[in-house]
């Protein structure tokens, strides 16, 4: 009689079975990458307008819109945001059948903006306001003060928080398979459905993302010694 890692050999090798979890991984890693990006573009531009206090009409029109998404992405579950947005709000447009990744992405690239944004902000606050007056006085304006003084600090001093919320969002996209999206999750509930044996193949994934984010934190601890020892020169 075959024992439960037979199994999962004749799955995952003779069967196969490698191949879904190689697409799988690759499904995961562009993932959380482009939902980073997305984040990073998002969480950038809100944190540059809440932190930019010049237009009286800002406050009161984009300021309560910001707010809303914020809240509503940080102050519910993201599996629920990805259900709710993939099954009732797209259907509702007519959009039921769009690519079940794109989708993903982009949910998750929302998701990432409303944390990034906190993160983007406090790392523009961090800067000195000494530098942001001292550029005014040599004559650039708020938009130059902010490209070329005030945004690459912020920017220096968010990394290491950057670099966790990657980390999150290796771990968070293991839901995406819940609208069809063959990531790494995917893959090994796959191979256990073959069999209907999901001890080991469980047990791989567990492991799986226990070692895409042993390394991601690797990176980042590298990132983080290095900004120090730039700080230091």
């Amino acid at each position: 009689m075959d024992t439960k890692l037979d199994i999962f050999y004749n799955q995952f090798i003779i069967k196969g079975g490698y191949k879904l979890v190689l697409e799988g991984l690759g499904t995961t890693i562009i993932l959380s990458i482009l939902a980073l990006s997305i984040g990073l573009i998002i969480g950038t531009f809100i944190a540059i307008l809440l932190t930019k206090k010049e237009y009286k009409l800002f406050d009161k029109i984009l300021t309560p819109i910001i707010k809303s998404y914020v809240g509503f992405f940080r102050g519910t579950p993201i599996v629920v945001q990805l259900l709710f947005i993939y099954f009732v709000i797209l259907p509702l447009f007519g959009l039921g059948g769009i690519n079940a990744l794109f989708v993903a992405i982009i949910i998750f690239g929302l998701n990432s903006g409303a944390y990034v944004s906190e993160i983007m902000r406090s790392g523009i606050l961090s800067v000195d306001i000494g530098q942001n007056e001292a550029a005014r006085a040599l004559g650039l304006n708020h938009k130059q003060t902010m490209r070329f003084i005030v945004f690459p600090q912020s920017l220096k001093n968010a990394l290491p928080s950057l670099g966790n919320e990657f980390i999150t969002l290796l771990k968070e996209t293991s839901i995406a398979n819940y609208i069809t999206v063959h990531d790494l999750t995917y893959a090994f509930k796959t191979i256990g459905s073959s069999s209907y044996e999901y001890m080991i193949p469980y047990l791989f994934l567990a492991i799986s993302y226990l070692v895409l984010v042993l390394i991601a934190s690797y990176f980042v601890k590298k990132l983080e010694r290095k900004l120090r020892e730039s700080d230091r020169n």
